[in-house]
């Protein structure tokens, strides 16, 4: 199951850091703000010119469009620059099944290396836009470039771990908990971006949310309501704001650094 997931956030408020994620497509890599947690991290300025030479830029995605089908073919993996993403499968009985949120930064779409077929499909949780990395090519760039093949293995790796954090999560977990932990890995995210940790934008519906974490849409209602009742949250619409954060760790009970 696809962690990065969660659902949310489109672009967090930050008083601090107000400039929002790049979408213009003449920003390089060497520019944008999100390359410390996208694959420039390891770059040096000479090795990012030729990383910016296979990357696609500036294509923009509304609410609902897909990024990817589950079923097509795998070519190229995502880093998303605005706007967050929700990975699902269609289980047999033709529902939804969420398996990851994605935030800017964060790269979607490895699901597709082992098969060379997309695993799940991608869609947009609200505007956003995206750099596509052609995967073949960038194969032949980690070749030559051993700093990018360590980077992208790491990415690889950190995906892993999430799979496996949220697998427990979902398995011996209660509902307050589950919920605890996905905001906790929203807040740990874009504390990272240098965004908000207190406040952000859930753009995934109840229902997303509940698909993800294997409870029901009104068991998460429920839950938000008694984390607000406890002032620990305060819930307005689709906006979250983390009123008592150390009573939210206690409530989570995990480590969802990167859950």
């Amino acid at each position: 199951m696809k962690s990065t997931a969660t659902e949310l956030h489109g672009i967090a408020r930050d008083v601090s850091h107000p400039r929002s994620c790049h979408a213009n497509p003449s920003v390089s890599c060497g520019d944008c703000r999100l390359g410390e947690l996208c694959l420039p991290i390891a770059l040096d300025a000479s090795e990012i010119t030729h990383l910016d030479e296979i990357v696609k830029r500036g294509r923009a995605l509304n609410k609902g469009d897909y990024l990817y089908r589950e079923g097509d073919e795998f070519t190229s993996i995502f880093a998303i620059r605005a706007g967050s993403f929700k990975t699902f499968k269609t289980t047999v009985d033709g529902q939804e099944q969420v398996t990851g949120l994605y935030l800017p930064g964060e790269i979607v779409g490895m699901d597709g290396i082992s098969s060379n077929r997309h695993g799940s499909s991608a869609v947009a949780l609200e505007t956003g836009s995206f750099c596509e990395i052609p995967f073949h090519q960038l194969e032949e760039l980690s070749a030559r470039i051993p700093s990018l093949q360590g980077r992208f293995f790491r990415l690889m790796g950190q995906e892993i771990v999430k799979d496996q954090q949220m697998l427990t999560l979902v398995s011996s977990n209660a509902a307050e908990e589950r919920v605890a932990a996905l905001l906790l890995s929203i807040s740990s995210r874009n504390h990272r971006r240098k965004l908000s940790s207190t406040q952000f934008r859930l753009a995934m519906t109840r229902a997303d949310i509940g698909s993800y974490l294997g409870v029901t849409l009104e068991t998460v209602s429920r839950v938000f309501s008694r984390l607000q009742k406890h002032n620990i949250v305060k819930v307005d619409n689709k906006e979250i704001e983390v009123i008592d954060m150390p009573a939210l760790k206690a409530l989570a009970k995990v480590n969802v650094a990167g859950c």
